[in-house]
């Protein structure tokens, strides 16, 4: 069964600008993925990640506006920013006025940013006021959600933060952009070892449902392989076979200008083939990200 979202809204989900106002850590956008509004939190304002990813949209040349967090300022601005979303101020803005009716709802509030955000050393404590704020709030159908490379998972500190998040409608998005060793390392140009990411994410998935998120490109106008695509659904198969839950796939591709001129989006068709590959594969709810809309393979609650 497919079934698809239309957000014909382009300028919101385009620009996705960590920077708004005078805020510095906090920030609205309209997202295709959270299908409404996500309140996103920059935990790497410094612009440091132990990805180097080829096709991330974060000028690291540039010089940062600020390279610490100030815990209670970004506090303070999510709550400021909660009122702002929830009493309808934020669709009076240009950029957000035209955001249809059935889009107009907040969906989450993510940690994400210009960074990975478990490398945040106070990742639990910060997750944990987060999480304080948004049951003081009463918003309990709003998410938690945790955008990352799963770089981290098998420390402490993040279990501890992951564990808050279980508590308080948390969901963990976490990034799988190749099938083998090779195309990882071009890809996300890191020292981290890919086996250490499929670690992680079987350690994170026995615990909770996880959803995958996985970008996929042309390099040098090429896209990935077959042979790479069937490695990849083995790496998605390896996990739920050794006990681990996906809650979806999110299969997607660049939609803002990329760190690296070698790479450029592929193809609409492409995105939606691959998608139907997850699902046929290895049965897992697979959503695919083109332009502006979103569709869902998935089988139906009454089929066997």
């Amino acid at each position: 069964m497919k079934e698809s979202i239309s957000l014909n809204v382009l300028e919101p989900i385009i620009d996705h600008t960590r920077i708004y106002g005078d805020n510095r850590f906090v920030y609205p956008v309209l997202s295709r993925r959270s299908k409404g509004i996500s309140v996103g939190i920059n935990l790497n304002p410094d612009k440091v990640c132990n990805f180097d990813c080829i096709y991330c949209e974060v000028d690291r040349r540039s010089d940062a506006i600020t390279t610490f967090v100030e815990t209670d300022r970004l506090i303070a601005e999510l709550e400021t920013m909660l009122d702002y979303v929830l009493s309808g101020g934020l669709y009076l803005e240009p950029k957000f006025a035209v955001v249809p009716a059935a889009l107009r709802r907040l969906n989450d509030i993510a940690f994400s940013g210009d960074g990975e955000p478990t490398t945040f050393k106070n990742i639990d404590a910060i997750v944990g006021r987060v999480a304080d704020l948004k049951r003081s709030r009463g918003l309990h159908d709003v998410k938690l959600v945790m955008i990352t490379n799963a770089t981290m998972f098998h420390r402490h500190v993040v279990q501890k933060a992951l564990a808050i998040m279980d508590e308080n409608q948390g969901e963990i998005w976490a990034k799988l952009d190749a099938g083998t060793d090779a195309y990882y390392h071009l890809i996300e140009r890191t020292t981290i070892p890919f086996g250490r990411v499929l670690e992680n994410l079987l350690i994170a998935a026995r615990v909770r449902p996880i959803v995958i998120q996985s970008l996929f490109m042309k390099v040098n106008g090429e896209g990935p392989s077959s042979a790479e695509i069937e490695a990849y659904c083995e790496r998605l198969r390896e996990i739920v076979a050794a006990g681990g839950g996906i809650r979806s796939v999110q299969v997607y591709t660049v939609a803002r200008k990329p760190a690296e001129a070698i790479v450029e989006p592929l193809a609409d068709a492409d995105i939606e083939a691959i998608a139907r590959k997850v699902h046929e594969t290895t049965g897992l709810e697979a959503e695919s990200f083109v332009g502006a809309s979103v569709s869902t393979v998935r089988e139906d609650i009454n089929d066997n």
